[in-house]
């Protein structure tokens, strides 16, 4: 239902996309769904393509233009991931779907996050978004896995348009995004 309602701002933001960023429109990759297991997430692209001399993307916050940062912070570049909820492979409400690479560096209660389908929006989100330090983020995905309830994701889902007109927490301080997760030390 949401794609439906949603469908004339989805191919207006598609449109300016093609036209300010080029194509390809959607950006696709690969993310760890329920237990770890691998779906192809869709989301808008927000980054231009530029790379250094050997064909290496340049670093975030040198490929991210005002036109892109306008789509992150207002989140209207996560509106295809209603697809993906469509699909099966992810929810509205649940930790955030974080890189394959990921996979092997959380610790054994990190991995919990995984006991439920990643979502679109997330306790996480709510409670600082890219702000929030890895350990804290795991923590509060872990507490999300432990307490949700049809209440909880909806008081998430409120908070979340909340967050979203206050453009609360979008990016990690010094970060044009989030930074790289290494592990625990």
């Amino acid at each position: 239902m949401g794609l439906i309602i949603l469908s004339p701002v989805i191919l207006i933001v598609a449109l300016l996309i093609k036209r300010r960023l080029g194509g390809p429109v959607l950006f696709r990759q690969a993310r760890p769904g329920r237990e770890g297991k691998p779906f192809e997430m869709i989301k808008f692209r927000t980054m231009r393509d530029a790379y250094d001399h050997n064909n290496v993307p340049l670093p975030d916050a040198q490929r991210m233009t005002p036109f892109g940062s306008f789509l992150r912070s207002s989140s209207l570049d996560e509106l295809p991931e209603l697809w993906n909820v469509l699909k099966g492979d992810m929810s509205l409400v649940g930790p955030r779907p974080l890189l394959m690479e990921y996979l092997p560096l959380y610790n054994e209660r990190q991995y919990l996050r995984h006991t439920v389908r990643p979502g679109v929006t997330g306790w996480a989100q709510i409670n600082g978004r890219n702000a929030l330090s890895w350990p804290e983020k795991f923590e509060l995905d872990v507490w999300y896995v432990e307490n949700r309830s049809f209440w909880l994701d909806l008081k998430i889902i409120a908070l979340t348009v909340k967050k979203v007109v206050k453009k609360d927490g979008i990016s990690a301080s010094g970060e044009a995004t989030m930074s790289k997760f290494t592990g625990n030390k």
